[in-house]
């Protein structure tokens, strides 16, 4: 029988509630587009039947996948198998067929650590309808948690003399349990999201936020907020406070992105797309309704336009006058830099 293709292959640890039923997902190595020898070992192995299905491995299974996959899978997947071979945990294999909206936990978490491992980009996974597949976690000092079972646990530990330590309760954690990507900073690991896409040469700050399906395509600076669905270009510079609307906010169906060199002001904003090389005055919010004076290099009003009609372009300056309180935007001949030192050793 022919090897079918399939989109993405995820081999994990999942956690369950006191039901059994899983909760997250932790997956090691995923996998885009499998070898034709790397698949027909899994499928046989597995028992996979086709379609988007996650399997719940039985000693049996380690086993099988353990003595088919040495010559098929590489060193690093292998080593894998062997360290799971003997797990008292629950061990599961994702498999994708087909790029659809996502139908359980197990398929949601696969497609959130390719986008963290960098093996998927934002807006190119389908995640429609993600939220309402997943659960609010306890997400905890001792692991995920599921809400139902929190008080238990909680009597358990303190019997025990333990403190079970809750730091968020939320459908998504937080992206470094799961994967650090090469080459990147980030000061408050809380403050980026499983699902992030995050540029090698990136620094997150402190107040730095990033959510998922969005980032940064290689070095930036981030000291303010990329919303989800946001990818912001190399050589960006996002200041402390400032913020990007994202699909999520409002409802907005608009995706926004900020090109290559472009600096986003302290505590400014913006609801429209920016192109390369483009400026946002500090404290400025420019949404798509924005009435904007556009100026020509003598700084004479040519027209008054809406700030959506400039979505995308390069090479702008937005700004507000401080005398009339006007809004205005006219080329941008400023080129930001980066600092080097802090990015070239990250």
């Amino acid at each position: 029988m022919k090897t079918p293709q399939l989109h993405s292959f995820g081999l994990g640890i999942a956690t369950t509630d006191a039901r059994q039923d899983i909760i997250e997902v932790y997956y090691p190595q995923p996998i885009v587009d499998p070898a034709p020898d790397t698949l027909s070992a899994l499928i046989r192995a597995c028992g996979y039947s086709g379609g988007n299905q996650c399997i719940k491995l039985t000693p049996t299974h380690l086993k099988a996948l353990q003595d088919t996959g040495k010559d098929k899978t590489d060193p690093a997947f292998s080593a894998i198998v062997d360290t799971l071979v003997g797990s008292k945990q629950t061990v599961v294999a994702t498999f994708i067929a087909e790029d659809i909206a996502p139908t359980s936990i197990a398929e949601v978490y696969l497609k959130l650590q390719l986008l963290s491992h960098r093996l998927a980009r934002p807006h190119g996974l389908n995640l429609q309808g993600a939220f309402a597949v997943l659960r609010n976690i306890a997400w905890t000092n001792q692991g995920a948690i599921a809400l139902e079972d929190l008080p238990a646990r909680q009597l358990l530990a303190r019997a025990q003399g333990q403190l079970i330590d809750v730091m968020s309760v939320d459908k998504f954690p937080k992206m470094t349990n799961y994967v650090v990507p090469a080459g990147v900073r980030i000061a408050d690991t809380a403050r980026v999201r499983l699902g992030a896409y995050v540029g090698e040469g990136t620094t997150v700050m402190h107040e730095g936020f990033i959510n998922f399906n969005a980032g940064t395509e290689g070095t930036a600076m981030i000291e303010g907020r990329i919303s989800a669905g946001v990818m912001i270009g190399s050589g960006s510079d996002l200041g402390g406070g400032c913020s990007t609307m994202g699909t999520l906010s409002g409802g907005g169906t608009a995706i926004i992105s900020v090109g290559r060199d472009c600096l986003i002001g302290a505590n400014a904003g913006i609801g429209i797309a920016l192109g390369d090389r483009c400026i946002v005055e500090a404290g400025l919010y420019v949404t798509g309704g924005t009435k904007i004076s556009l100026l020509d290099n003598e700084n004479n009003l040519v027209e008054l336009i809406k700030a959506k009609s400039l979505s995308g372009r390069s090479d702008l300056l937005f700004r507000r006058n401080s005398q009339t309180g006007a809004v205005e935007c006219k080329s941008n001949k400023t080129r930001i830099a980066l600092n080097e030192e802090l990015h070239s050793n990250n």
